[in-house]
């Protein structure tokens, strides 16, 4: 593949996960609010904190160093007989995350505070039940490579998109019905989840294999039989240099996820928290990333395709090919400038907007105590969350395996400052320091992020960073956007009847209005960037 197609091909991809993340986040939010009318905010907090981290963690440290390890673009574009290797070498998440399953669901079982069982049943099943899903869906990793590698959008967004709603489905018929149930609710609905996700890809795939189509792209998997792990004459079983460089991502990921899912270690390890606390931080703290995962999260996914497939992992920009490179930086620049100012605008408008939104969505439970501070925090954290996946998406592409290895030190000092923040500050400010740890360490992983992608253009005529200077009068609407609503906020909101809440709405909407005008008119080459490229399907639909 040329820079161009990859480009398409990953903008096409990026597109169809924002869709799918819109989607979920849709659901999950409804759901969410649902649930809060028919259960307790300690068995939110369970559910939502703890259960999933145990989730989490076991996918996470399962899968994620084999994917970025195989999904760069010079493992995936060899051979034929590579992809028998890489297989072979992904069908080894299975057994690793039984592995952490033994070694992780005894913790949750007996060496953390169990819950009271009056207030939060069945707790010990659900543990169990929470494994076994994450277990389950290592099942599918082998499909899932193949049809990222192969940039098949379509299996990624039915597969999914079908494995959430029976989700979303079994939660609300057996809290309607089973409300005694407990844990075991959200455990069912869980390992649901896992298997439909699992039998989706595998029905794709052998509806797939030895069709016409697959034979038209020159499918390097022939038969359903290839999908095993298998043994191959006269080779080694895997590729070990793929294997080194897995090696190299997992201890990466290992701190990574520290890092991503550190507040809900130190609710769990160090309970600064009541679980009626935890309930109502996570769903603070979910709604106020709402947009930030099912926007920046896929543009991350599937950028990081990219970049990878474009660049020579390790390689100078003087020994590349200069067309891709100029390609990569382009493409860079819009990506930091789009996220940045949607981090702006989620900032601005999502600090004035707390309040309403919180007891919209969930009542006085949200509304009343710590709820819109939390979210009012949040809304500036998303900001750098924004920066921060684009550019580490750009510098884990970019590094070599040696560079891998020296950041994984950085990213133990990272995690090691952001577990020991997150305790004092928790101690000092409730949940509002989880958040203020998570901006410190946020933005330190940003400015060394930054400082990477400047030395690597140094000598070069493309300058990126410049995508994080948002123009003076783009600036200047965002601040009379913040000052308006605050001020109708005064005098609208928000316990003066509904007639006036909607005109506060109103207000912030002529002032979002008026932001996206100024960017049309003055972002003019991010926004042909954002219709040329992370819309096009759009385009041939309308054709």
């Amino acid at each position: 593949m040329s820079s161009q197609e990859v480009l398409r091909s990953a903008s096409i991809l990026a597109s169809y996960n924002v869709v799918l993340q819109v989607s979920f986040r849709i659901l999950t939010f409804l759901l969410n609010a649902f649930t809060l009318r028919f259960v307790s905010k300690e068995l939110i907090g369970v559910v939502n904190v703890r259960l999933t981290l145990l989730y989490s963690t076991l996918v996470f440290l399962s899968r994620e160093a084999f994917r970025k390890a195989c999904l760069s673009g010079e493992q995936t574009s060899g051979p034929n007989h590579s992809w028998r290797q890489v297989i072979n070498l992904l069908w080894l998440t299975l057994p690793l995350g039984l592995v952490w399953a033994v070694l992780l669901v005894p913790v949750w079982l007996w060496l953390l505070e169990v819950p009271d069982p009056q207030t939060v049943p069945y707790y010990g099943p659900a543990v169990v039940l929470f494994g076994l899903a994450g277990v389950q869906e290592l099942l599918a990793e082998p499909l899932w490579f193949l049809a990222q590698a192969h940039m098949f959008v379509r299996v990624k967004v039915v597969s999914e998109s079908v494995a959430m709603i029976a989700k979303c489905l079994i939660t609300v018929a057996l809290v309607v019905t089973a409300r005694d149930w407990g844990l075991y609710i959200f455990a069912a609905a869980h390992v649901a989840y896992t298997a439909v996700l699992v039998l989706c890809y595998v029905l794709y795939f052998i509806h797939f294999l030895g069709s016409e189509e697959a034979h038209k792209k020159n499918f390097p998997v022939k038969s359903v039989r290839d999908l095993l792990p298998c043994g191959l004459n006269g080779k080694p079983l895997i590729d070990w240099s793929l294997a080194g460089l897995t090696w190299s991502f997992f201890k990466q990921s290992f701190l990574k996820q520290l890092l991503t899912e550190g507040e809900r270690y130190v609710m769990t390890f160090l309970n600064v928290l009541s679980f009626g606390d935890q309930g109502v931080y996570d769903i603070v703290s979910n709604l106020g990333s709402m947009v930030a995962r099912f926007i920046f999260w896929p543009i991350e996914e599937s950028f990081y395709i990219f970049f990878a497939k474009v660049l020579e992992r390790g390689c100078d920009v003087e020994k590349q090919k200069q067309e891709e490179v100029s390609v990569a930086a382009d493409v860079l620049e819009s990506l930091l400038k789009l996220v940045t100012l949607i981090g702006l605008i989620i900032t601005v408008f999502g600090y004035t907007y707390a309040d309403l939104a919180l007891d919209i969505y969930g009542g006085s439970l949200l509304s009343s105590g710590a709820g819109p501070t939390l979210l009012r925090c949040y809304s500036c954290y998303v900001l750098l969350m924004a920066v921060n996946g684009v550019s580490e998406c750009f510098v884990f592409a970019a590094m070599s395996q040696k560079e891998v290895d020296k950041y994984n030190l950085v990213m133990l000092a990272f995690s090691v400052s952001f577990l020991f923040l997150s305790y004092v500050l928790t101690r000092w400010a409730g949940g509002v320091g989880f958040i203020l740890a998570n901006c410190l360490n946020m933005g330190l992983r940003i400015l060394h992020s930054l400082l990477y992608i400047h030395n690597y253009f140094r000598h070069s005529p493309w300058k990126p960073l410049r995508g994080l200077l948002p123009s003076p009068l783009l600036l200047l609407t965002l601040f009379i956007s913040a000052v308006v609503p605050g001020v109708s906020q005064s005098v609208f909101c928000c316990d003066r009847g509904w007639l006036l809440r909607l005109l506060h709405v109103g207000c912030g909407a002529v002032c979002l209005f008026c932001v996206l005008a100024v960017v049309v008119v003055t972002e003019t080459r991010l926004v042909q960037f954002v219709e040329s490229q992370l819309l096009p399907q759009y385009r041939k639909k309308r054709t």
